[in-house]
């Protein structure tokens, strides 16, 4: 029986790691632009996040599933966050440089505590984030606690391990840019959000008007 929670939570993970969405995006651009502990910052908030949902699906099941009767508040209200942080880092984002010309990643603390509310709010209003983690919960309401459990820890166990990945992976590709290609990529980014906000935005509204 564990054998089989095992593998059920490690098929969930890896689809929701590999899974493309605003986060991915993100996860990269937060490590190239503030470096390994900027991305650690972002991928904890996302985790945690996670584990939010995860616990509210399971303790207010009922309550969650009213949630989604607000579905499109809660996907526009985080369509508009994707578009708001895609027009910041494509327009008002700075990179910061040194007299040398490479780029200063010297953060405070409380930068750290702003990147990790950017990953948990992010993934909180992601409305396919909060479909995924419901429709789990409920598939999983037949089985016991001790399964649910195995299933749950495992999940997030390879979503956070692959984000981590994404980390690392990032800060070996970030050695290698100047400032003027990080700030290139920053746009990039920027504009994949915005598009990723518009098009969640008329999916939304494309869907309540053929509920309609």
């Amino acid at each position: 029986m564990m054998i089989a929670a095992l593998l059920k939570g490690l098929a969930l993970g890896l689809m929701l790691s590999i899974s493309v969405g605003p986060v991915i995006f993100t996860i990269i651009k937060q490590s190239i632009t503030h470096g390994h502990k900027g991305g650690f910052a972002f991928i904890v908030g996302v985790s945690a996040s996670d584990v939010t949902i995860v616990i509210l699906s399971n303790l207010f099941t009922q309550m969650f599933d009213n949630l989604l009767e607000y579905k499109t508040t809660i996907g526009l209200s985080g369509s508009a966050l994707l578009i708001a942080l895609g027009v910041y880092i494509t327009f008002f984002k700075k990179i910061r440089v040194n007299e040398a010309g490479l780029q200063v990643v010297n953060m405070e603390t409380h930068q750290y505590v702003k990147i990790f509310l950017a990953g948990y709010f992010m993934n909180l209003l992601n409305p396919s984030v909060i479909g995924f983690w419901l429709l789990t919960s409920t598939s999983l309401l037949v089985h016991t606690q001790n399964y649910r459990l195995v299933v749950y820890i495992t999940c997030l166990i390879i979503v956070a391990g692959f984000d981590f990945l994404k980390v690392m992976l990032a800060g070996r590709i970030r050695q290698k840019l100047t400032p003027h290609n990080i700030h290139i990529i920053n746009r990039i980014s920027g504009m994949i959000l915005i598009g990723f906000g518009v098009a969640l935005i008329w999916g939304i509204l494309e869907f309540g008007d053929q509920i309609g």
